[in-house]
C-alpha cells in the first residue's frame, strides 16, 4: 500500500515549523506564515470592577461621599431657587407663594403714637398713650382712633385692598411696642374688622417706619412681601395738614403716579392746630431739601426714633426697589421703578 504523494499534484502542502516558533513554513508556496496567537481574556479590571472592589473594601466611606454630594446638590438647588424667587415679579404662576396674592390696592394708616395702657378700654384718653410734649392736648388720643377707624372703613369698601398700619418702636419709654401694633390691637378690640373677618384677614402691620417717608416707602415694600406685586393704587390716611407732604413730596420722591395716589386726612384738635401747622411747615422745608430723609436733621430724627436698634429688613422683600432704598440725593430718583413700566 502506497501513501499519499507529495508531488505537485498533491492537494495538501507540508507545513514546516520555522525556527524560533514565530510561525509555519509552507513548502509548497515557499511562504512563511505567522502563527495566530490564541485569544486570552483581558486581564485589566474594568472601571466598574474597580469601583465595586473599592465599595466592598470601604462601604462607609463611599456612602458618606455619596451623601455629601447629594446634600451639596440640594443646597445649590435651594440657593438657586431662593435667588430666582426673589427676582420674580408678583403674580402669575408664583402667586401661591404669597399669603395675599389677590390684593391690588394699598391703604396705609400712618402711626403717630404708641398705646401703653394694659387694656383697650380707654383708647380715647390721653393717659393711655405715650405722648410727646407737642402732642399733649385734649382730644389728641381721639384723633389717633379716628385714623384707625377711617383706615378700616376704606379697606371694608374695597375687597381688593390691603390695610397696613405703619409705625415702629419709636419711643424708648413706651417699651418695645410698635405704633402699628397699637393701632391694629385697638381696631381688633373695638370689633371694627367685622364679624365675618373679611377685613381682619387683610389688615396687617408694617413695624419699622420712623417717619412719614418711611411710612410710605416701607408700606409699599411690605405690600410686595405679602402680595407678590406692587400696589395699583395707594391711599394714605393721616392728618389733613400733612396732605402736601405725602401727596406731593413723598409721592414724588417715590415716583409714584399722581393719578393712582389718594390722601384722606382728618383734622387735628382745635387746641393743637396752630402749633401743628407751624411744625408741619418746618418739616416740609426739611423734606424739600432732603427728599429721602437721609441727611441732616431728618436722619438724626430717625436715629432717635430707633431706641432699640431694630434691624430694618427692607429691601429684602422688595428687591426691585434696592436702588431706591440706597439712593440719597436732593433730586428725585431717576432709576427704574416697577410702577413706571
Amino acid at each position: 500500500m502506497s501513501g499519499p504523494g507529495f508531488g505537485p499534484g498533491s492537494p495538501r502542502s507540508f507545513r514546516y515549523s520555522a525556527r524560533g516558533g514565530g510561525g509555519d513554513f509552507d513548502l509548497e508556496s515557499g511562504v512563511s506564515r505567522k502563527a495566530r496567537r490564541p485569544k486570552t481574556p483581558h486581564l485589566e479590571p474594568s472601571v466598574a470592577m474597580r469601583a465595586r472592589h473599592f465599595y466592598e473594601a470601604h462601604p462607609v466611606a463611599v456612602a458618606a461621599a455619596l451623601l455629601s454630594a447629594g446634600l451639596a446638590v440640594l443646597v445649590l438647588l435651594s440657593v438657586h431657587e431662593t435667588r430666582a424667587r426673589a427676582a420674580r415679579p408678583g403674580g402669575g404662576a408664583w402667586a401661591e407663594e404669597y399669603p395675599l396674592p389677590g390684593l391690588r390696592n394699598l391703604v396705609m394708616v400712618a402711626g403717630h403714637s404708641v398705646y401703653t395702657s394694659a387694656s383697650c378700654g380707654g383708647t380715647d384718653r390721653e393717659e393711655s398713650w405715650f405722648l410727646e410734649p407737642y402732642q399733649r392736648h385734649p382730644g389728641q388720643a381721639a384723633t389717633f382712633v379716628a385714623h384707625i377707624k377711617e383706615g378700616v372703613d376704606v379697606a371694608a369698601r374695597d375687597e381688593g385692598a390691603l390695610l397696613l398700619f405703619s409705625g415702629g418702636e419709636t419711643r424708648k419709654d413706651a417699651g418695645p411696642r410698635s405704633e402699628a401694633q397699637s393701632y391694629w390691637a385697638i381696631a381688633e378690640s373695638k370689633g371694627w374688622f367685622g364679624n365675618d373677618g373679611s377685613v381682619r384677614s387683610r389688615a396687617l402691620t408694617e413695624e419699622h417706619a420712623r417717619d412719614s417717608f418711611e411710612n410710605l416707602l416701607f408700606s409699599v415694600c411690605r405690600f410686595r412681601e405679602l402680595t407678590g406685586r406692587y400696589p395699583q393704587n395707594i391711599t394714605v390716611i393721616s392728618y389733613d395738614f400733612k396732605e402736601e407732604r405725602f401727596a406731593q413730596l413723598h409721592r414724588t420722591a417715590l415716583g409714584f403716579p399722581e393719578g393712582r395716589f389718594f390722601f384722606l386726612g382728618t383734622p387735628a384738635t382745635p387746641a393743637a392746630r396752630e402749633a401743628a401747622l407751624k411744625g408741619e411747615a418746618a418739616v416740609r422745608a426739611q423734606f424739600l431739601e432732603d427728599p429721602y430723609g437721609c441727611l441732616g436733621s431728618l436722619h438724626v430724627k430717625r436715629l432717635k426714633r430707633d431706641p432699640f436698634h431694630r434691624t430694618i429688613p427692607y429691601p429684602d422683600g422688595c428687591p426691585e426697589l434696592k436702588s431706591l432704598f440706597s439712593y440719597c440725593g436732593s433730586v428725585p430718583f431717576s432709576g427704574h421703578l416697577p410702577w413706571t413700566e
